[in-house]
């Protein structure tokens, strides 16, 4: 098997350079350029079954690696630890990831950890068709409303992040998932260390911003190499704007044994919980006439709830004067708090020189409370608003076995995944208090509080379903030549979800009933054909040729585009149109690398099949939703990457994005056409365009990195937009390395780092996340967040 690898500097767009035995740091020679010769370090490499990038973790310069391996990722992006540790402590490392052409990450905060608002895009695709795993295990939609797992950075910390491996093309037919329809982001922990240490960073930042993070490694225990390391992570911010906080703490911890030579057995575990207050939806005419600040009533104090319960009753404060519409501009609050217990076991065994099998086991429980004040219908005692809580439980369990042989030429993998998942969804009321002559009687309910100690004066929802998921993969890699690749494979799918009768309070929502039913979704034989050729001593061409399918979504209702999350009257309109979301996906791309300079240039082509879409109208606590199939896209896209080696320790790194990705059809819905066809897709833009410029010197490194958004459509028509946008960030570092070279008693401190980062450096007014709630066929909707503004952060990071 081929695999080529090379770094980008200043978080770069990769070339693909070979190399035998890592990358070498920026502006040294690799150990050698060849592809005959990189070829057989890696046929060496896929041999011992390690599916592993070659990187070397230590070199400070690594920070993404494109690999071109060609077993089932096309082309692969890599995003090591020494990227993410770019970056503020604690910083999503998807966003690191949206500095590659073609990714769009966006959230509200800076840190991009506030679950609600978190939304990643890769050419044209969103996040719940992205399919996401750690360590082999599935994670689900990678989504606010995840049915079938957790978001990556409730899975583990980013500072136990090793790397994530991104095809951001057709996927790959072993990764665990239902949803490749847009690529998969596979991430990989990172082991304990062999010598015993500890790590402690703290970071402080805007908004009274506390960071804590502290990692003990056990080193190698005895002779065999048994080792482990547990971590705990803190992160508690005020909301940069409006009231209230948000607290995110994880617990992860890690063992591996080692089995003879070249076989492991490893135990991955994680607990997280947040508690985060969420910020308020906008419109373009909230923006337009209310500004920046405008956010919930809630301020930590008597008078946030006497002004929402003013506003209730239809007495609004000024600054809400000339919007539209005042009583959903703010609520009293909203907030979103989520545990999470995961984790897996994982068997990696060397059989024979040439075969290698690996089983993983793994289940997961989640609790979530998903709260917001509802001012439009009145608790018993008379109060004119109510609490608003969904309270859905996640409870799966799964098993991975796949089986890896080496003949000849071929590298052949084959492999099974199965998955059971109960996905239990209700919503309760729970009364807020009176006011009597300015006095409130009694304890507003605490958002973020313990609601099994409360009881609620009614249910407005509930049901319970039930997915079985069962999926099969075949795939060789064949090597005709040492520097070509030619891999052929195929997966099969089985997925079928049971919607039990749930409850439906007909006194709230009007006569109906919840949707129930059975929806399966059946592939056999899902192709998958790429190649890649190593020409000349620095260029390679390559190809990657999907069809992929996305089972049908589930969700709570009235909230995500899931059949299931209508009424039964809607879901019985929808049903003889309703067809799995799938696509053909094709790509073609250069690259050209040398010691002076990386080029790449990649293009894509999607005919993307039966698109679902949630359209809402109505209030956002109650809205309107239906699920349709608005019809297919065609997507056309090109991504272009140069970085440039100025001088030693400079580079500068310039990428441009441009995606056509349009409606095939017109959208008809209760009598109405919406004239959708030719226009670009919703939320993601046609033109991106990313820079940065990074300088080392020693122990020193400074980095800028700005990019460029274009205008975005808001709804399907177009006839609504949010503008275009620059952003700029900014960030330092010094390492003095051990201390005992400075006094020998600090011996124990084996390193010393200071940090420190601007982000939105010249304090930008953006939208950030966009169709929270749903996007409107026409004109305007309360359906995104503004970005934050300029914040500052630094750090302090010691190992010993």
């Amino acid at each position: 098997m081929l695999l080529s690898t090379t770094v980008i500097s200043a978080a770069a767009v990769s070339i693909g350079r070979a190399a035998t035995t890592g990358t070498p740091p920026r502006g040294t020679k690799a150990a050698s350029a060849h592809p005959a010769v990189a070829s057989r370090a890696s046929s060496q490499n896929v041999s011992s079954g390690s599916r592993r990038t070659i990187i070397d973790s230590a070199a400070r310069n690594e920070d993404i690696a494109v690999s071109a391996r060609r077993r089932a990722h096309g082309t692969m992006i890599s995003v090591g630890a020494t990227a993410i540790a770019r970056s503020v402590p604690g910083t999503n490392p998807l966003k690191v990831l949206s500095q590659q052409p073609g990714v769009m990450f966006q959230s509200d905060d800076p840190q991009g950890v506030d679950t609600w608002s978190t939304q990643i895009y890769m050419h044209g695709f969103l996040q719940n068709q992205i399919s996401t795993t750690l360590d082999d295990i599935p994670l689900g939609e990678l989504a606010y409303r995840n049915y079938n797992g957790l978001s990556p950075i409730q899975a583990i910390s980013s500072e136990n992040v090793e790397r994530l491996d991104v095809s951001t093309g057709a996927g790959a037919e072993s990764v665990a998932s239902t949803n490749n329809l847009g690529g998969s982001i596979e991430y990989h922990s990172s082991d304990p260390k062999a010598l015993r240490g500890a790590t402690i960073a703290q970071t402080f930042g805007s908004n009274n911003l506390f960071h804590t993070f502290v990692r003990l490694d056990s080193g190698e225990l005895n002779h065999t190499g048994t080792k482990f390391y547990v971590s705990y992570m803190r992160n508690n911010t005020d909301k940069w704007k409006g009231g209230g906080n948000q607290f995110f703490q994880q617990v992860n911890a890690k063992l591996v044994q080692p089995v003879g030579q070249d076989s492991k057995i490893s135990a991955f575990f994680d607990f997280s919980q947040y508690m985060q207050y969420n910020y308020q939806d906008y419109s373009l005419d909230i923006w337009k006439h209310g500004g920046k600040y405008i956010d919930n009533y809630y301020n930590g104090q008597a008078s946030g709830y006497l002004a929402s319960y003013a506003a209730a009753l239809g007495n609004y404060p000024s600054s809400l004067n000339g919007i539209t519409d005042k009583a959903d501009a703010a609520y009293y609050d909203g907030a979103s708090a989520s545990t999470d217990v995961f984790g897996g076991l994982k068997g990696d065994f060397r059989l024979t020189e040439r075969l290698r099998w690996k089983t993983s086991i793994y289940g997961h429980g989640e609790k979530q409370y998903n709260t917001w004040s509802n001012p439009f219908y009145s608790s018993p005692n008379g109060a004119p608003m109510f609490e608003q809580v969904k309270e859905p439980s996640i409870q799966r369990f799964g098993i991975l076995s796949s089986v890896q042989y080496d003949v000849a030429h071929n590298h052949l993998e084959a492999g099974v995944w199965y998955e059971n998942n109960k996905f239990d969804s209700t919503m309760y009321g729970y009364e807020q208090p009176l006011v009597v002559n300015g006095v409130i009687q009694g304890t507003p309910i605490n958002t973020l509080g313990n609601f099994n100690k409360l009881t609620p004066f009614m249910q407005l929802f509930g049901q319970t379903i039930n997915t079985n998921t069962f999926t099969a993969f075949v795939q060789d890699t064949y090597n005709p030549l040492p520097n070509v690749a030619l891999h052929f494979g195929f997966k099969s799918l089985l997925n079928t979800s049971r919607a039990g009768d749930g409850y439906y309070n007909t006194a709230y929502y009007g006569a109906g009933a919840e949707a129930a039913g059975t929806l399966t979704t059946a592939r056999a034989f899902l192709p998958h054909i790429s190649g890649d050729w190593h020409f000349l001593t620095h260029h390679e061409l390559y190809f990657d040729v999907a069809e992929n399918v996305h089972a049908y979504p589930l969700g709570q209702f009235k909230t995500v585009a899931s059949p299931f999350a209508v009424t039964q009257a809607a879901f019985d309109f929808a049903r003889s149109s309703l067809k799995p979301e799938s696509d053909w996906a094709f790509a073609v791309g250069y690259r050209y690398s040398d010691h002076f300079m990386d080029a790449t240039l990649h293009a894509y082509h999607t005919n993307f099949y039966n698109r679902l879409q949630q359209i809402t109208s109505g209030s956002i606590v109650n809205p309107v939703s239906t699920v349709l199939n608005v019809g297919d896209i065609t997507m056309n896209g090109v991504d272009a990457g140069l970085t440039m080696r100025l001088m030693r320790g400079l580079s500068l790194y310039n990428s441009v994005s441009w995606n056509h990705s349009t409606y095939d059809s017109n959208i008809t819905t209760q009598g109405t056409t919406y004239y959708s066809r030719g226009q670009q897709v919703i939320a993601y833009p046609r033109f991106m365009y990313k820079s940065s410029l990074s300088y080392e010197y020693g122990n020193f490194d400074a980095h800028i990195d700005a990019s460029y958004m274009s205008k975005r459509n808001l709804s399907y028509v177009g006839d609504a937009k949010v503008p275009a946008y620059w952003l700029a960030d900014f960030g330092m570092r010094y390492r003095f390395g051990g201390l005992g070279k400075y006094n020998h008693a600090l011996n124990f401190v084996r390193n010393l780092e200071f940090d420190f980062n601007i982000y939105n450096l010249t304090n930008q007014t953006y939208v950030s996340t966009m169709g929270e709630n749903g996007f409107p066929l026409s004109g305007d909707m309360q359906t995104f967040l503004l970005g934050a503004p300029r914040q500052f952060f630094g750090s302090v990071k010691a190992e010993f």
